[in-house]
């Protein structure tokens, strides 16, 4: 934890180098809302903050948004190719070490790209980098700036004079903050940006040969391993050490209120340890059946939160023509990472050290710091690379616990969660109930939509200072933070759709002005928040998915009962130019027909039949716009659902790299397929019971993948934005959409697993059979 950044600079042969004060500036003030970001001794405000030349004309830059597998790595180093006119491979990429990058808060939320990309941050500081060594270079010749160019690390003029970044920078500093109006290069102007370049990490990944934080081993390093407690809620009473101590390598039993944890010179050691050890523990209270858990939701005291309202709901429904009603339910889900969660740290009394897959390095930083009672600045948190997540797996957790054994033993601990501990203990996916009514005119338009949801939360990400939001720190005596039930006061002044609680289809009016996507001026948007008996976390696309099934789905259902096709009834109400491009593209390309009124007779005994829908979403309101039409095929006998294809439209802006973008949205499909057909969290009056890979099934290799077919639309003179949830977000409604489209039976309930299906088929038939 001695290394500086000038050190480490130094060390990686820069020339320019930074400890800037800390910001209170543009950068800073205006992420601090958005992405709690703290200011740091790093100041995003200095452009010796992001760029370094070094002597040999390659580049360093340093970027507070870590790759996950997302792919923004190359995406990011391109952009800093592009802005600076060097070659690609000359850029080395700096990602989320507290020593020396800036703080840009958490990878998460698809922020990367509109972060780094659009106006600010990386993008704006390469830019400024690139207009100052041309003001440099116009000097060195006695030349007007505005007739020289930079290309390739050099700089060029039209009397054929040429000058390197290195020779101009030579062992000094910028000294320049980052110029707000710097000029980016625009899209027309791209020779990096916008290229399919190959992954920079695929030959390490496919060789073996790339480091994840498992691979991390550093000189005199122990192993440790956690013992949790045997059901929610229980509290430690008491450890007896001496049922450990015949086991050859063990260092010692660690234990601090309720956390529990053991350190051994060797892995085995460890884990026969964490197995032996003899320890008592209080019994938790009972958990709320799973059977019955919607209907306990619905009961529970909640924080309340109105999203709109126009005020006329109860009136309008009351005149409408036809009023259809729904009830949506969403189960809990889990990241299952394939690799349990790992950290490395080494503390001392000095300071700290600590190898993480955490995307949230000052954070975790400071969390860790508040775990250890260390000041923030002695502890450092390095990037590495784990199991993919895309939300808040283990990472954090086994973070804060490696840390806390490494502090208790003084030497360096290695810290590899099991199988049950990752899967008991992690931040599910919220579970959620959705309740909708809408009424429709006599022409089958929508008049008016009422909408109220409950969803059971407790903890999250841990943020600056809530280590108690994962298991680690409520077990150190760090509770998370409790629900304060209230009523809803009115909805804020602008309509902020940030989880797409409000349907594409409304308005969204508050105070006369209508923000929203679509022409439904009558509405209502109530979101209860009730405590949940679990840990709960952003999953990829965080609330969007849930919110997205039921929006979409009902959608649906509403277009059924006005004998209108799910295309055309959707750009009826919709009038988000964004929204609709996508839509329009993929039912063009996934050559889309009319399909009113097309019900599966109750004559036909195919075994299997097939089915399409569609579904679509403005992710967050205004972060990357997507449309999907699955094709499915739903066989009656067995209740199997197989998609056959999937055609979707993305529009995220301008492309920084479309092989990236295509990885990101079939990988995107494939998950919600997943999370759509087969996972669910399990549980007893007493524990999960989905802790490992038979209680929690995802897609397998073996799985029969559909074909894919993507769509980028790129409008004009838009802003870049975030890609890496959209087509996530809009697969479960499609999936649902389709299997009424081929059954005739309408699913609410994820996952659609063959029993549901079956069930939904046995009640339709017996409905027919008494209507008949």
């Amino acid at each position: 934890m001695t290394t500086s950044r000038r050190e480490f600079l130094k060390g990686a042969g820069a020339l320019v180098v930074s400890l800037g004060a800390l910001s209170q500036a543009m950068g800073q003030e205006e992420q601090h809302g958005q992405f709690g970001t703290h200011p740091s001794h790093v100041d995003p405000d200095k452009l010796d903050s992001w760029i370094a030349v070094n002597a040999n004309g390659t580049v360093t830059a340093y970027t507070g948004k870590c790759d996950l597998g997302q792919g923004i790595f190359t995406a990011q180093t391109q952009l800093i190719a592009e802005e600076l006119c060097v070659p690609l491979h000359t850029v080395k990429l700096i990602q989320c070490d507290t020593a020396v990058t800036p703080d840009q808060g958490s990878t998460s939320g698809s922020q990367s790209t509109p972060t780094n990309f659009n106006v600010r941050d990386l993008a704006l500081a390469a830019a400024t980098a690139r207009e100052a060594l041309v003001s440099m270079a116009a000097a060195h010749f006695g030349e007007d700036a505005a007739h020289l160019t930079s290309k390739n690390g050099y700089v060029h003029s039209p009397s054929g004079n040429l000058v390197s970044y290195a020779e101009l920078i030579g062992a000094k500093k910028f000294s320049l903050p980052v110029n707000k109006q710097a000029r980016r290069r625009s899209p027309s102007e791209w020779t990096v940006l916008g290229k399919p370049v190959p992954a920079l990490d695929h030959v390490a990944l496919m060789t073996g040969t790339f480091e994840f934080v498992q691979n991390v081993r550093v000189p005199g390093m122990l192993h440790g391993r956690v013992v949790r407690p045997p059901e929610m809620g229980a509290k430690l009473l008491s450890v007896d050490e001496t049922s450990v101590r015949d086991i050859p390598g063990i260092v010692k039993v660690v234990y601090r209120r309720d956390f529990l944890g053991v350190v051994a010179e060797t892995q085995f050691a460890a884990v026969q340890a964490a197995c032996k050890l003899v320890c008592k523990w209080q019994p938790g209270s009972s958990v709320p059946p799973q059977e019955t858990f919607f209907e306990y939701m619905q009961q529970q005291p909640s924080h309340d939160e109105l999203s709109v309202d126009s005020g006329d709901v109860p009136a309008a429904l009351a005149k409408a023509h036809h009023v259809l009603r729904a009830r949506y339910t969403y189960p809990y889900q889990m990241h299952g990472s394939l690799g349990s969660s790992c950290a490395v740290a080494d503390v001392k009394a000095e300071g700290a050290t600590v190898w993480s897959a955490t995307q949230s390095v000052y954070a975790t930083r400071s969390c860790i710091a508040m775990l250890l009672n260390m000041p923030p600045d002695n502890v450092r948190v390095i990037f590495v690379r784990g199991s993919g997540c895309y939300g808040l797996n283990g990472a954090d957790a086994v973070s804060f616990d490696a840390a806390v054994l490494s502090q208790a033993v003084g030497r360096p601990v290695r810290l590899q969660y099991t199988r049950r501990d990752e899967m008991m203990w992690e931040n599910f996916g919220n579970a959620c109930v959705v309740e909708q009514s809408a009424g429709l005119a006599e022409d089958g338009s929508v008049l008016v939509w009422d909408r109220e949801n409950w969803v059971a939360n407790r903890g999250s990400r841990p943020g600056y200072d809530k280590p108690g939001n994962v298991i680690s720190g409520m077990l150190l005596g760090y509770g998370p933070e409790p629900l304060r039930p209230s009523p809803a006061k009115p909805p804020a002044k602008r309509l902020r759709n940030g989880s797409n609680t409000v349907p594409e289809y409304v308005a969204g009016c508050v105070g006369g002005a209508c923000s929203g996507s679509g022409t439904v001026k009558s509405e209502r948007v109530l979101t209860h928040t009730v405590a949940s008996p679990f840990y709960t976390g952003p999953l990829r696309s965080p609330l969007r998915i849930q919110n997205t099934f039921a929006n979409e789905c009902f959608l649906d259902e509403l277009a059924a009962a006005a004998h209108a096709d799910p295309v055309e009834y959707r750009l009826r109400h919709l009038r988000n130019e964004r929204v609709r491009g996508v839509l329009q593209a993929a039912a063009k390309a996934g050559n889309w027909h009319p399909r009113a009124d097309r019900i599966l007779s109750s004559e036909n005994r195919e075994a299997e039949v097939m089915g399409r829908g569609v579904a679509c979403v403005a992710y967050e309101g205004d972060n990357g716009f997507a449309a999907l039409v699955a094709d499915v095929s739903v066989n009656r006998h067995t209740g199997v659902v197989r998609p056959v294809k999937f055609t979707i439209a993305i529009d995220c802006g301008p492309i920084s790299n479309p092989d990236g973008l295509r990885n990101q949205v079939e990988g995107g499909l494939l998950q919600g397929m997943s999370r759509a057909l087969i996972e669910e969290v399990t549980w007893n009056a007493k524990r999960i019971t989905s802790v490992d890979w038979t209680g929690y099934a995802s897609l397998r290799m073996d799985y029969e993948v559909p074909e894919i077919e993507t769509v980028f639309v790129v409008p004009e003179n838009v802003p870049a934005t975030g890609a890496g949830e959209t087509s996530i977000t809009v697969t479960p409604a499609a999936i649902g959409n389709a299997i009424f489209d081929a059954a005739g039976v309408r699913l609410r309930h994820l996952p659609f697993t063959p029993a549901r299906v079956l069930a939904a088929l046995n009640e339709s038939k017996h409905k027919g059979a008494r209507s008949a």
